[in-house]
């Protein structure tokens, strides 16, 4: 890490960005970063560690094989994870690029640091298995989320996560989070010779998967209206009128009749919906219209196209 040299005016503008490698990296997303890592930090391995260990299952990715390392020979968990990182990091590499990389070895550190240190200072639940396994699937969930939406990793399998959805980008971080995170449990319920281990982590990994899913692309998702009319501006304007969504018009031709066709597309929210409908119905009663669901919207009125939140 180095601070970049200039004179005047250029050096005041440059001391507030910090050099990593070849990117730059401001100050204030660096702490912004951070604030966000911490908080997954804590939210994920209060699942992991306060939810998942007396209950005696392997929940997700490389903390369950800490966590089965724990059971076996005693040691530390934060600690183990970082090791067993070293392997996966080199084999991600190229696929990941170095920004992206750096940027997790740095939550991978914090969620680490706070996994031996932070969390076994909270109480740890005894209670209902079950309970325990919901909880660390929401809880890791949560913590996961808050580092996808800076788009960093924490290390481990969410390397392999992240290689593999650049490589089949149409599957969903939760999706491929499931299938990797499967081997990993079966493991746990070998290890503690127990069908209740590899249940338990089988629900507290779907239970990760949902809030990951719903968390990261339920915050984006809406709905996408098609009307085929043939009043395509009144009906815009009364959408936009009804609800301040606008539209923009598509040109289709009807199969059977090879008929030109007027087509208004307009992305909003799911509580827009029932307006919509009723605004179009209400101006052309005989409008071919279609409502599908959209996991991610990004632009003006949506979420910021670079996906952060900050």
């Amino acid at each position: 890490m180095s601070l970049l040299n200039g004179s005047g005016s250029e050096k005041k503008s440059l001391k507030s960005r910090i050099t990593f490698s070849k990117f730059e990296y401001s100050p204030k997303e660096l702490f912004a970063d951070l604030l966000w890592d911490l908080a997954g930090a804590v939210f994920f391995n209060i699942g992991i560690y306060n939810f998942a260990v007396n209950a005696e299952f392997a929940p997700v990715g490389i903390s369950g094989v800490a966590l089965i390392l724990r059971y076996l020979f005693g040691l530390p968990m934060g600690i183990t994870s970082m090791v067993l990182n070293i392997p996966i990091i080199l084999v991600s590499y190229r696929l990941l690029g170095r920004r992206f990389l750096l940027r997790s070895v740095k939550s991978m550190v914090i969620f680490a640091l706070v996994l031996d240190y932070v969390v076994p200072l909270l109480p740890v639940y005894s209670g209902n298995p079950l309970y325990a396994s919901a909880c660390t699937g929401i809880f890791s969930g949560l913590g996961l989320t808050m580092v996808y939406l800076r788009n960093c990793s924490t290390g481990g399998t969410d390397f392999l996560v992240m290689a593999i959805r650049k490589l089949i980008p149409h599957l969903t971080i939760g999706q491929i989070s499931l299938v990797v995170d499967a081997v990993v449990i079966l493991a746990g319920g070998l290890v503690f010779k127990n069908l209740d281990a590899v249940i338990l982590g089988l629900l507290s990994s779907i239970v990760t998967t949902m809030a990951i899913d719903k968390i990261m692309y339920g915050l984006g998702a809406g709905k996408l209206v098609f009307v085929v009319t043939s009043k395509e501006e009144e009906v815009a304007k009364g959408i936009e009128e009804t609800t301040g969504r606008g539209s923009t018009f598509l040109k289709g031709r009807g199969s059977y009749s090879l008929e030109e066709k007027h087509v208004v597309m307009c992305a909003c929210n799911n509580s827009q919906v029932v307006p919509i409908r009723r605004t179009i119905h209400e101006i052309d009663p005989g409008a071919f219209l279609i409502i599908t669901d959209s996991n991610e919207v990004y632009g003006e009125g949506f979420k910021a196209i670079d996906g952060h939140f900050m």
